[in-house]
């Protein structure tokens, strides 16, 4: 009996320090949020005290390796849950499998985590980088349309752009990708990327659009600056947190794909969370990635009464395939990558948001059979 009161010890690593310090802290919210409700507000699961060690890694690679190996090695942590940053994530990846020990990825986005880099040992409740772009190919298949692209130049960009083109061709959308721009992370001044997006989209036929991949503080409203309007070019920027929305209020009909706003779906979960996370700070909704925190919390709670046991090979077992609730509704872990399938929704802005939170109408949910995700795992 003595095993039974042992905590059930998870780490959540995050890049709390650095210019994603507002992602880290809305995946901590919504994990203990995600916690609470899974065990209807006691913290423990089968007896054991549910125990989370933080850790900021920074949003360094090095870092995020280290405070794993600390994880699993000195706390004896039986599940880690992380990162903020793709590449931080990339390389715990071989730290998992090394300790032999769960690595459920929230909210890292690139494919290669579950795709080339992957392990059995790795499940993710975020979406990954080709979700993001076949939603955001769903809302541009149906007529004739030329793309630019503006993304960061490193892994999260790189990836989105490459994601994107694939998901052009597999929802069979007529959209041709005339042109590429990557700018530096720390960029400000967007008018040399943009002349050049405009030169490229300028004297094209049918409709102009800029698709934008960009984490941190938006390119749209500089973009709106340079006024790509005048030349009947329009920009898709994809879903962002509620502050970076707030921002693009001016832009009413602006569309694009997002992966949750708190006025979309409409399940038990997510109700309970933005009622609770109105109630705790101060009437705000919650946001993108607190969703995510839920979802990975809510994963990780289920995985563990499903395999009865901390144990990594039970729980593998018990995770893959396994179908779980959220905010967004179901998850399920596809057993071939772990990658947690998922709705996605099409968004428009408000004609006139009433405030900084009530900002989109929905356009509609996109099913997760409706965006075919190649595997792309060797097993």
């Amino acid at each position: 009996m003595a095993m039974a009161q042992q905590p059930l010890k998870i780490a959540l690593i995050y890049g709390k320090t650095g210019p994603l310090e507002a992602y880290a802290r809305q995946t901590e919210a919504g994990f203990m949020l995600g916690l609470e409700y899974a065990t209807q507000g006691k913290l423990e699961v089968g007896g054991r005290k549910i125990q989370v060690i933080l850790k900021d890694d920074q949003l360094k690679p090095d870092v995020a390796k280290a405070a794993l190996e600390q994880a699993y090695g000195d706390d004896k942590v039986d599940i880690a849950v992380g990162t903020t940053s793709s590449a931080a994530a990339l390389a715990m990846l071989p730290v998992a499998e090394e300790y032999k020990k769960i690595l459920l990825v929230e909210p890292a986005v690139a494919d290669q985590i579950t795709g080339d880099k992957w392990n059995r040992y790795i499940f993710r409740t975020a979406r990954n980088s080709t979700q993001d772009a076949l939603a955001g190919a769903v809302t541009l298949k149906d007529e004739n349309i030329h793309i630019a692209t503006l993304a960061q130049d490193y892994a999260f960009g790189r990836d989105g752009i490459a994601s994107l083109k694939e998901a052009l061709a597999a929802v069979g959308s007529k959209a041709r990708i005339v042109h590429e721009e990557y700018a530096p992370q720390q960029t400000t001044d967007f008018t040399a990327p943009a002349q050049r997006i405009f030169d490229a989209l300028k004297d094209k036929p049918g409709r102009k659009i800029i698709a934008v991949v960009w984490a941190g503080a938006h390119p749209l409203p500089k973009l709106m600056d340079l006024k790509p309007e005048r030349f009947g070019i329009e920009v898709a920027p994809g879903g962002n947190i509620l502050p970076v929305m707030a921002g693009w209020k001016q832009f009413a009909g602006l569309e694009g794909a997002i992966y949750y706003y708190w006025g979309f779906p409409k399940n038990p979960v997510n109700d309970w969370l933005v009622a609770e996370y109105k109630k705790r700070n101060a009437g705000a909704p919650p946001d993108f990635f607190v969703a995510g925190g839920m979802s990975a919390a809510l994963a990780v709670v289920e995985a563990v009464k499903k395999a009865k046991s901390t144990d990594s090979e039970k729980l593998i077992a018990a995770m893959e395939g396994m179908s779980f609730d959220t905010p967004k509704g179901r998850m399920t872990f596809r057993k071939e990558d772990h990658q947690a399938l998922q709705v996605m929704y099409h968004w428009k802005m408000k004609a006139n948001p009433p405030d900084n939170v009530d900002l989109l109408d929905l356009v509609r949910e996109i099913p997760a059979g409706e965006m075919k995700l190649p595997i792309r795992v060797k097993r």
